[in-house]
Formats: structure tokens, C-alpha cells, sequence
């Protein structure tokens, strides 16, 4: 009968040119396996259904663990079961479940949302959410898996960013939300890590217009920068659209001096005709074209203005305004401006593309007019203005060229 084994006894036993197999008398069919390398592991011998078997078990298991481990493999072969069969199965499962986890990625995941999901929005909001990841949650998250962000991974990163930019720290929260909501919904997670995470900052409504001496500090801040940065910056003070509305000007979208956005371009979905005046048409006219580039504002003619960023910090650097401002306080400007002239409000908010206030409900389904006139005048005013305020002359229904900055 063989002797039951002691940790010194499987110490001190010498490895040969073959493999062995020595028993442990203290447990049945428990055996140690000393390769010729010296290295040691374990297996069980036991025969299941006539046929004789072996069950290797994990390496680096104790003496303790390895006869723990061949009593419970011995106990499922008492109840009818293969015990390698089910360790194969386990194994197998296991490393389904882990290529599964692995294969669930954050970056792989956040691809799928703005392939799915992101794309379906505008071309500006699309662009928040390939920025938001790319620049944001990717940097911190790349390379683990959905299961594994918790509720205090999503507080730490948003803390991160809010402690510099507050105001986008919130904006990645709804992204986060929206993106961990998505995946909920296709059963891909059970639960959002952001549900319960408030908001790192209060946002109020903002009502900054630039002044006119900002307004001036700001032209010759484009004339400085040049190019179609300095360019697409000028048009959208002198007709008060969406950034991402006159970054995308398409040649094509013009005819005379009417430029009319598709709906699928503008942020109510609703086709929008913006009479140019002779300023900005003068402006587009200058724009260098690229061949087979239906852009206006391009660098490549591949695709249109991007990079705003770097070029409101090119503005900062110049004007440096004692109050900061964003390219969106640019169109209020245009607003607030049109209405110290004169101008109707209702003409102001169809100018703007506003299809709420004065144009609202049950006025937007009886009231059809749409101001082509009225906007024009509007917008040639407006021009004349910055115009004056530019050259320092006083603004009339002359059009005069709009001189550099000596």
C-alpha cells in the first residue's frame, strides 16, 4: 500500500529521465507528477463508465489543496459526473465569458453609440460626442470593459474635468448617461454606472452679448488671423447663424444672394433662406476654391472648418476680452443687435431660425410668412452697422468695403 505523502516526503523527490507518477496513500487515486524537468504538479486516476481517466489539476497547489481538491473531484465522480469532462466545460465557459468581457470595451462600445446612435444627430452634436470620447472618457477608460466602470469611476472623471471646465464636465455627464442608457437598452449591461450622479455644476441661461467695442476688437481679430478661420468668424457676425451652420457653407447652398440651409442642416429640421448681404457675399466671394470642393470654409477642401477651439483661443489671444465669451454669444450679439436697430422681434427670430417666441405655437401653424423681405433689410442694416462701427464711420444705406486694421 502506498504511503500517505508529506509535504518533505514530495520536497525531496528526485526527478528523473522519465515522468513519474507517485501515489499519495492518503488519498485515493491522488497522485504527485514529478516531470524530468524536476517540476511538480498534480492529477487524479479514477475510471468513469469502464474507461480509465485522469483529471489534471491547477498547478502550485499545496499537498492540503491537492487532496481538497481530489476529494471533490472523486465526489462528482460518486454522483454520475465526469470530473475532467467538467472541468474541460468550465474552462471552456470561462474563457467564453472573459473573450465575451474582453470583446465589450469601452472604446469598442463608444464606436458602436456614435456609429448607431451619434450619427443620427446633427453634424455639431455628433461632433460633441466624438470629442467627449476622444478627449474625455477614452483617455482614462480605454482598454477596460462596460462591466467593470462603476458609479465612482464616473464621479471621479467628471470631477476631473469639472475642476477646469465646469460646463463640460457636464455636458460628458449626459453624453455618459445617454451612452450607458444606449447599452442598457440592448441588454449589454444591466445598469447605468451614471444613474445617480448629479450634475458637477449649476448652469444658468446666458445672456452675454458682445459690446460694441468688442465688436470692432473682434473684426480686426479675424482680419489678424486670416484665412478661412478669420473668414468663417466674420459671417457669422454679420448673419447670426449656428457655428456649425456656416463652418459647413456649401457653394451649392447659394443662389444670387440667398443662402439656403437644407433641414437637414439646421437644428428645427426646417429648410432656412438667409439673405446675404453685400458684405458677407463679398466675404464668400473672396474664399479660395478647391477643385471638386463644394466647401466654402475649408483648409482641404476635404471636409469643412473644424477646430474651433483653437481658433476662439487665436480670438482670446488678440482681443483679450475683460469679460470671457463663447462663439455662441457671437449670434446673441446678432440678436441683440437687430433689435437695437429696430428691427421687429419676429423678424429677428426669423432671421435667427427661432421657432419659438413670437413664432410659436398656434402662431407657427397659421402664420406662414416668411420674412424673405423683411430679413433681407434686416441683415443689410446689420452689416451696415458693423460695417461703421469697423471703419468709424457712420453707418448708412451705403455699402462701403470694411477696411483692414493698419
Amino acid at each position: 500500500m502506498a504511503k500517505a505523502l508529506t509535504a518533505k516526503t514530495i520536497e525531496n523527490i528526485k526527478s528523473k529521465d522519465t515522468r513519474q507518477e507517485i501515489p499519495d496513500g492518503a488519498c485515493r487515486g491522488l497522485y504527485v507528477v514529478v516531470q524530468p524537468t524536476g517540476r511538480k504538479t498534480w492529477c487524479v486516476r479514477y475510471r468513469f463508465e469502464g474507461q480509465t481517466r485522469k483529471l489534471t489539476l491547477d498547478s502550485g497547489l499545496s499537498l492540503a489543496a491537492a487532496r481538497k481538491a481530489a476529494t471533490d473531484a472523486l465526489h462528482e465522480l460518486a454522483q454520475g459526473r465526469d470530473p475532467a469532462a467538467l472541468k474541460f466545460e468550465a474552462r471552456a465557459k470561462a474563457e467564453k465569458e472573459d473573450a465575451d468581457r474582453n470583446a465589450d470595451t469601452v472604446e469598442r462600445w463608444a464606436a458602436q453609440f456614435i456609429e448607431r446612435h451619434a450619427n443620427k444627430k446633427r453634424p455639431s452634436t455628433r461632433q460633441q460626442v466624438v470629442h467627449t470620447f476622444a478627449h474625455v472618457v477614452l483617455p482614462v477608460w480605454r482598454g477596460r470593459t462596460v462591466h467593470d466602470i462603476t458609479r465612482r469611476d464616473v464621479i471621479d472623471l467628471i470631477e476631473r474635468v469639472a475642476e477646469s471646465r465646469p460646463i463640460l464636465a457636464n455636458r460628458v455627464l449626459a453624453w455618459l448617461s445617454a451612452f450607458f442608457n444606449w447599452m442598457t437598452a440592448r441588454d449589454v449591461i444591466a445598469s447605468s454606472p451614471v444613474h445617480g450622479v448629479k450634475r458637477p455644476s449649476e448652469e444658468h441661461a446666458r445672456n452675454r452679448a458682445l459690446s460694441d467695442g468688442e465688436i470692432i476688437a473682434l473684426w480686426h481679430a479675424c482680419e489678424d488671423i486670416g484665412g478661412p478661420e478669420g473668414a468663417c468668424v466674420k459671417l457669422l457676425l454679420l448673419c447670426g447663424q449656428r457655428r456649425s451652420e456656416v463652418a459647413g457653407m456649401r457653394r451649392s447652398e447659394i443662389a444670387a444672394d440667398v443662402w439656403t440651409l437644407p433641414a437637414s442642416r439646421t437644428k428645427n429640421k426646417q429648410v432656412h433662406a438667409i439673405p446675404l448681404s453685400a458684405q458677407a457675399l463679398a466675404i464668400v466671394d473672396a474664399m479660395p476654391r478647391f477643385a471638386g470642393s463644394d466647401y466654402v470654409f475649408t483648409t482641404t477642401g476635404k471636409a469643412p472648418l473644424g477646430h474651433f477651439d483653437r481658433i476662439k483661443a487665436e480670438i482670446d489671444a488678440r482681443m483679450k476680452p475683460s469679460t470671457p465669451f463663447v462663439m455662441h454669444d457671437i449670434r446673441r450679439s446678432v440678436a441683440t443687435g437687430l433689435q437695437k436697430l429696430g428691427i421687429p422681434l419676429e423678424v429677428t427670430e426669423a432671421v435667427l431660425n427661432h421657432t419659438g417666441g413670437s413664432r410659436g405655437g398656434i402662431v407657427s401653424v397659421y402664420q406662414t410668412h416668411q420674412y424673405a423681405a423683411e430679413k433681407r433689410d434686416a441683415l443689410q442694416r446689420w452689416a451696415n452697422h458693423v460695417e461703421g462701427l469697423v471703419s468709424g464711420k457712420q453707418a448708412d444705406d451705403k455699402v462701403v468695403q470694411m477696411p483692414a486694421r493698419r
